[in-house]
């Protein structure tokens, strides 16, 4: 049954936002759109007339996580709407496993499924005004709402994927790849360098297939005639960015041989030297059990190609530790890889057996205590790795983007160099600054001199 809103009252959602960027930017349209409709967002569960929870169902951690902040939602409020991939994901005895586990949300919706959500709130919350009469406050034009710090933006160029490796249920919950228009790409890039957004990291399930889907048809932007494809998408971005001093930073890159051609734009520095490649194992065993797209031979040899192109390259990738049928000596070539590669930022997961993943069924399930014990010896050399090379930025001077500075950095602040995406790499925290003039800002770049490293972390000096 609907509620009734008082004609005064202004209806407000509650709102969580869980797992990876691509379900960051889900969320954003969903809040651009309650938004533009003239909802507006509650910080707490208790002052919402309803609560939205964007899901993530990828692993079993990620699954508690969602259900338990459905069970808060509904604790709190009692009103909630579900969407993100978990609400995709089906239950022990096939029906939702949402439903199943929290039979009173008033609605369930899968991933990528702005309307559906909208069509959900307005059975539940009536939208309180015509959306063709209305701005959109705290926004960045056609880029819309977001949700990231107002200095960096995440954009997302295309949804689903086309690969179907075994360990992974993300294609059975967002399907194949689908392309964004470039021109809609392009635009929305524009619109947040224009609203101050200094970091646009570009994200989707596979970077570097962008445009496949459409056999890289010509689109427009600006007048000009632009490909759908990884290559003209990046030079364009460069191109827009460059006015704003702007950075571009790529992620989940996957290492075909068209990757090649985007390293001399790094090298330039026209977009920043980072690469985020999801290797996930270097064995060639392994790789084929996995279903991925590229052998590790060839994965070493192309990341050694690229920093013979561009010296300053860093590389950050994810692996799993554990994966069925993974012998010792399968994964001590991935130890030995981790070293001879020398990759700069490394996480890894000790595989989950995800319910839907094909994986499940390859011979040789190892036991929990052996995947973890692997991923504590894969993150050593991780670790020893990074430090290493963390080492030998002592003394150099950085660009250094400011995160964090209170009373305008006179006690110093925290901020990130090329090498460090937000949230998941380090950090450069800066120290006070020598000079008294010298000031630091939110969303600025400032000179830092590196004098020490802290774990993970640079230590450096304004100047």
């Amino acid at each position: 049954m609907t509620e009734v809103i008082s004609p005064t009252h202004t209806p407000k959602v509650g709102f969580v936002s869980l797992g990876c960027p691509k379900a960051l930017t889900d969320s954003e349209l969903i809040l651009t759109q309650l938004s533009a409709e003239g909802y507006q967002t509650s910080k707490t569960f208790e002052g919402a007339d309803l609560v939205i929870v964007n899901t993530c169902g990828f692993i079993d951690d990620a699954v508690k996580e969602s259900l338990d902040t459905i069970g808060e939602a509904l604790a709190a409020n009692g009103r909630v709407i579900v969407t993100g991939c978990l609400g995709a994901k089906a239950g022990d005895s096939g029906g939702n496993l949402v439903r199943e586990m929290h039979p009173s949300v008033l609605a369930v919706t899968g991933p990528h499924a702005t309307q559906e959500v909208m069509d959900a709130v307005h059975a539940n919350l009536p939208k309180p005004h015509d959306p063709f009469l209305d701005l959109v406050p705290n926004a960045f034009g056609s880029a819309g709402i977001k949700l990231t710090p107002r200095h960096y933006a995440y954009l997302k160029i295309s949804e689903g994927c086309n690969h179907r490796c075994t360990f992974c249920i993300i294609p059975s919950m967002r399907g194949d790849l689908v392309s964004r228009s470039i021109g809609d790409v392009l635009s929305d890039a524009k619109a947040l360098f224009e609203g101050g957004v200094k970091e646009l990291l570009v994200i989707s399930q596979d970077t570097s297939a962008y445009g496949v889907d459409v056999k890289y048809r010509t689109g427009f932007w600006d007048g000009k005639p632009v490909k759908t494809r990884m290559l003209e998408l990046v030079q364009t971005l460069a191109d827009i960015a460059e006015p704003y001093g702007a950075w571009v930073r790529l992620h989940y890159v996957y290492p075909y041989p068209s990757v090649d051609d985007i390293l001399p734009l790094m090298a330039t520095g026209r977009v920043l030297p980072y690469l985020d490649v999801p290797l996930q194992h270097s064995h060639p065993d392994v790789l084929k059990r996995m279903k991925r797209p590229a052998s590790g031979e060839k994965n070493l040899e192309r990341i050694q190609r690229w920093r013979e192109i561009c010296p300053e390259l860093v590389i950050r990738s994810t692996f799993i530790a554990g994966f069925p049928g993974e012998t010792e000596d399968e994964f001590s070539h991935l130890l030995d890889f981790m070293r001879e590669a020398q990759i700069d930022r490394a996480g890894c997961f000790a595989y989950s057996p995800v319910d839907g993943a094909a994986a499940n069924d390859i011979p040789g399930m190892l036991p929990l205590e052996l995947r973890e014990e692997r991923r504590a010896r894969f993150m050593a050399v991780a670790e020893e790795v990074s430090a290493n090379k963390l080492l030998k930025r002592v003394g150099s001077t950085m660009q250094v983007l400011v995160d964090s500075a209170p009373g305008l950095g006179k006690k110093g602040g925290v901020g990130r160099s090329y090498a460090d995406a937000p949230e998941i790499d380090g950090i450069v925290r800066l120290l006070p600054p020598e000079k008294i003039s010298k000031t630091l800002k939110v969303g600025e770049f400032t000179k830092a001199r590196i004098v020490g490293t802290q774990g993970h972390d640079l230590v450096a000096l304004p100047i």
